[in-house]
């Protein structure tokens, strides 16, 4: 079998692109999108906290006099989320892979509560919807803002699969290239969907929506032979 090409859409850390030079295939990796931190103040605060993303964990540890909020309960989406929470000394109540998911346990269980939302310029509006429809009490920070990074791929570059890790990797990705034979796979159903909306068909999405289960899915796919199931625990 001829060397697996691979194109990351988003820098990976050294031991997930040790995975795949690990396993013999070329990698390939690019930004195409850029995330920035807001400034904002700490006031007007809700008796929960909710994230949707690592990004807006990273962008309110960047604050001042953050520490303070620690004493509040969180919700969150993602356990890489709920991990990098937990590691800051936040306790986490309740987590889930979609936001779909985690405004479904809230309007069911938690709706008596109050909520500030730390989010991205480029949320979806599945959490904040669901919040107002069942009259929860709640407010937003806008925390970081992510940017589109388009890049022309070379045409001399030919890939067996491309990695996407977000829906506005998608858009950034596609605005300057085509999927053609390509082989996608997707961090999660959000992101795939943005593919579905493009034609793009040939897509393959982990039961758990974390880089690693991207990665693990991909050497299954190319490498069924060199997975073991306790690789995936």
């Amino acid at each position: 079998m001829s060397q697996v090409s691979i194109l990351s859409t988003k820098t990976l850390s050294a031991e997930q692109r040790q995975v795949f030079l690990d396993a013999d295939f070329d990698l390939l990796e690019q930004d195409f999108i850029e995330v920035q931190n807001n400034k904002f103040e700490l006031d007007n605060l809700n008796t929960n906290l909710i994230f949707t993303s690592q990004n807006a964990v990273l962008s309110l540890i960047e604050q001042k006099d953050w520490e303070h909020l620690k004493s509040k309960n969180v919700f969150c989406v993602g356990i890489k989320t709920k991990d990098l929470l937990e590691q800051n000394g936040f306790t986490v109540v309740a987590y889930m892979d979609y936001a779909s998911e985690l405004a479904e346990i809230i309007t069911l269980i938690y709706n008596k509560e109050s909520y500030t939302f730390f989010s991205g310029n480029l949320r979806k509006e599945t959490l904040p919807q669901a919040l107002k429809s069942a009259g929860i009490s709640f407010n937003e920070i806008e925390v970081y803002q992510t940017k589109l990074a388009p890049f022309k791929i070379s045409a001399q570059e030919n890939f067996d699969a491309i990695l996407f890790f977000s829906p506005s990797a998608v858009e950034s990705y596609l605005s300057n290239n085509k999927i053609n034979k390509e082989i996608c796979f997707c961090v999660g159903n959000t992101t795939a969907k943005a593919l579905e909306e493009n034609k793009i068909k040939k897509i393959i999405v982990p039961e758990i929506p974390t880089i690693e289960d991207v990665i693990m899915e991909v050497l299954a796919y190319y490498n069924p032979e060199n997975i073991d199931s306790s690789d995936k625990n």
